[in-house]
């Protein structure tokens, strides 16, 4: 009797350590996220966003450590497949997280449903993403929830003829289909519509076809960097603003992170966008702060890094509320309708699309006394969903 009470407390005893050694572990975060290649601004933003949040909230939540594992998808879909797959297998992640690029998320969703893994979308934009799994939950935004704001803004203020330039991709499709949508059910009209190639598009041809045209304005999505900086450089080049056609665009063409290295080409340029560096409120001073303390000063951040913070913050949240213990299926039920408090302002995870509810802004580029350029807010539009769902 007495041996066997010692076994029994010897077998209490391993079960206690083994559950304290397994809440001790890790809390393991795989970001797929593009590091080389046309895109790795993108990553460095995403991976700057979550360390900043890490350097102001600490980087132990629910009794775990929180553990960055960071794989480069180089920009190449399968590349973002195989990663995914060695970050759930063998590191054996609590979280999926990141994706820049939406063929990125879209080739990882599977992984995620197979897996029953929390996948986090820091960026990524087309609308289709969170349909394609329901492990997939999205802080940053979609293509359509900035563009028909863009398009009703532009009506209000007596824009009748638009013609339209997107990136031919998912994103640049959404943005076009339904600026055009927005924009001719008000009664306004497009006069002509092209879609750029991804890989080193040559806009002076297009830009040529657009002046021709005499629109009032021209709406355009491209992705942020590189070639949006390409497109401010030859619209100024081919003066359509003195040929008096208005620039109207998303976010992403005026993106706080390159804005500078575009001189004064953007000046007065109309954007939509959920967030902008010169934001004004407590939570964005915090963010800018941190952001400073990880990236240095020389680096500044955009909204791929805001939506790197808040979806840390959606993370620690589930692991608070699932005392550190995370479970696919629970963590998506607790994802679902969290409130956050962000550095662009509130922002609700829709319950029934798992898409952020947010405001969206209406900024102009100004000059700040510092020299530099920045996305001013005047206007905006609040609790904003992606209204193609």
């Amino acid at each position: 009797m007495f041996k066997h009470h010692l076994k029994l407390l010897a077998s209490t005893a391993a079960l206690l350590l083994a559950a304290n050694a397994s809440a001790q572990a890790p809390l393991k975060i795989g970001m797929v996220v593009e590091t080389s290649g046309a895109f790795a601004d993108f990553g460095m933003q995403m991976m700057n966003g979550a360390r900043a949040y890490m350097k102001a909230h600490g980087d132990t939540v629910a009794g775990r450590k929180v553990e960055l594992i960071v794989k480069d998808t180089t920009g190449v879909p399968d590349v973002a497949k195989r990663v995914a797959q060695e970050l759930v297998t063998n590191d054996k992640v609590d979280f999926l997280a990141g994706f820049g690029l939406t063929p990125s998320a879209l080739a990882v969703a599977p992984l995620a449903t197979e897996a029953k893994k929390p996948m986090i979308v820091m960026n990524a934009a087309a609308s289709v993403i969170t349909t394609r799994s329901p492990y997939i939950a999205r802080v940053s935004f979609t293509l359509p929830q900035v563009t028909a704001p863009m398009a009703t803004w532009a009506l209000r203020n007596g824009i009748k003829k638009v013609y339209t330039l997107v990136a031919d991709y998912g994103p640049g499709i959404d943005a076009e289909t339904q600026f055009k949508k927005t924009f001719t059910a008000g009664g306004g009209q497009i006069v002509g519509d092209v879609r750029t190639p991804m890989r080193n598009p040559e806009f002076a041809p297009f830009l040529q076809r657009i002046k021709d045209a005499r629109p009032q304005a021209v709406f355009v999505f491209l992705p942020a960097g590189e070639q949006a900086v390409g497109f401010m450089k030859g619209f100024a080049e081919r003066e359509l603003d003195k040929a008096g056609i208005k620039l109207i665009a998303t976010g992403d063409v005026t993106e706080d992170g390159v804005i500078d290295a575009m001189g004064d080409a953007p000046l007065g340029v109309i954007t939509t966008q959920h967030y902008s560096v010169a934001h004004d409120s407590a939570e964005n001073k915090a963010f800018l702060k941190a952001y400073a303390e990880v990236a240095g000063t020389k680096q500044r951040a955009n909204f791929m890094a805001v939506g790197a913070w808040d979806g840390m913050a959606a993370m620690y949240e589930v692991a608070r509320r699932l005392n550190g213990n995370i479970d696919g299926d629970k963590a998506m039920e607790v994802l679902k309708g969290m409130k956050i408090d962000s550095p662009r302002g509130p922002l609700t995870i829709d319950p029934a699309t798992r898409d952020p509810i947010e405001t969206i802004y209406v900024r102009k580029v100004e000059k700040a006394k510092d020299g530099k350029l920045y996305n001013v807010e005047f206007d905006q539009f609040q609790n904003v969903k992606d209204p193609t769902k």
